[in-house]
């Protein structure tokens, strides 16, 4: 195994909870409208020090998506997914784009956020999480 090099951003950022590496800007936010089975999903434009893993189809509340689950390089903990494409033609401004977990992640004060039942059970159309069957 060699040498993980890892990129260090400068302003509000989010970092993986378990090693601190650099994941995202505060700037690149898309949304914060998402949920996921641990709650609260952030939806960016970019993010960095992610590796990616194999691509499946995941029926969402928004429809199919085919996606890839991205894991931190520093640790190799799952912190959210990239969507590669949507079926419904509404959905495809999220193509390319990443979700951040909001539980997997610290905030740019080094805040964690606490996973909380009554979160769990909320959502909306607008709002994307797997659904569970």
């Amino acid at each position: 195994m060699g040498r993980v090099f890892l990129i260090y951003l400068e302003g509000n950022l989010y970092s993986c909870k378990h090693c601190q590496a650099h994941l995202g800007l505060a700037k690149d936010i898309i949304s914060k409208s998402f949920h996921c089975r641990h709650g609260k999903a952030y939806l960016f434009d970019k993010v960095v020090n992610v590796t990616v893993g194999e691509k499946e189809d995941r029926l969402m509340m928004t429809g199919m998506h085919t996606v890839v689950d991205i894991f931190c390089v520093g640790c190799g903990s799952i912190v959210g997914w990239k969507y590669e494409a949507a079926q419904d033609k509404n959905q495809r401004y999220k193509e390319g784009k990443f979700i951040l977990e909001r539980f997997k992640v610290l905030g740019p004060d080094g805040s964690d956020y606490v996973f909380s039942e009554e979160v769990h059970m909320a959502g909306g159309d607008a709002d994307d999480t797997y659904l569970i069957s």
